[in-house]
């Protein structure tokens, strides 16, 4: 579990409802503005997108949440160890540690290596697939994104709502003032929504998809490595390299 977003975002409501003033809370409960921000936010994004997008994102949102970025030394410590494996006993060697392999794109290559196929066609064919997985997290983002975008969108569309009928009552002096609070309330939603929720999920999402990208580019670069016979130090400094500085292990 990515306990940085569980933490910021139950916090971050906490800290806004204790700054409001539980007691008060009362006063920012309105069904009809919360139908609107929220129905109409979800409306939008399924005009904009087709249902199957719009519920893969559902599950990819989820990644913001239970999984934590890429482990990319213990990514490169498996190719150097999956090195020393090849060079003593052979590329055959490999296939006993595929029962150890939860990774499906690890797995794949692995297997391809196995298999003798060419060191070109064994990074086509995983470039590919790399470049449709961030293809796919990309859309899904797109999709937070356009939520992000939404939520304020709807939460002034309905102030302006509430302002209209606000001043059908200009009558009434002793309704402006509730009238007034409902039709902020909208803009209070779309605001909270899209700066603490929609905004920040989708950070978190495009950190974690950068995270797995590079960790499968030091997958397709081991196993390359591993094909042609390198030197597992050899492979071990090549791919630290792909790491900033503060990230690699220190040399004793």
């Amino acid at each position: 579990m990515d306990l940085a977003t569980v933490i910021g975002l139950f916090t971050g409501f906490f800290l806004l409802a204790y700054s409001i003033g539980f007691g008060s809370l009362g006063y920012f409960v309105d069904v009809p503005s919360i139908i609107m921000v929220f129905g109409g936010t979800a409306c939008s994004i399924l005009i904009n997108y087709p249902m199957s997008v719009v519920v893969k994102t559902v599950g990819y949102i989820k990644k913001a949440f239970t999984e934590k970025n890429a482990d990319l030394q213990a990514v490169i410590e498996q190719m150097v160890s999956f090195a020393q494996t090849a060079r003593r006993d052979g590329l055959l060697a490999l296939e006993g540690k595929l029962q150890e392999l939860k990774d499906p794109f690890m797995l794949r290559g692995i297997q391809m290596v196995i298999d003798g196929v060419s060191p070109d066609n064994v990074r086509s064919i995983l470039t590919i697939d790399l470049e449709q997985m961030a293809a796919r997290h990309s859309q899904g983002k797109g999709v937070v994104d356009a939520l992000g975008a939404a939520a304020p969108s709807f939460g002034m569309i309905g102030t302006l709502v509430g302002l209209v009928l606000m001043l059908q009552n200009l009558s009434d002096p002793s309704a402006l003032g509730p009238g007034m609070a409902v039709a902020l309330i909208t803009t209070f939603y779309g605001a909270v929504l899209a700066n603490l929720a929609f905004i920040p999920v989708a950070g978190k999402l495009a950190a974690k998809n950068s995270s797995e990208i590079l960790a499968r580019q030091l997958m397709i670069e081991g196993m390359i490595a591993i094909q042609g016979g390198e030197n597992p130090n050899v492979i071990r400094e090549r791919l630290f390299s792909f790491l900033s500085p503060t990230m690699r292990p220190e040399k004793s």
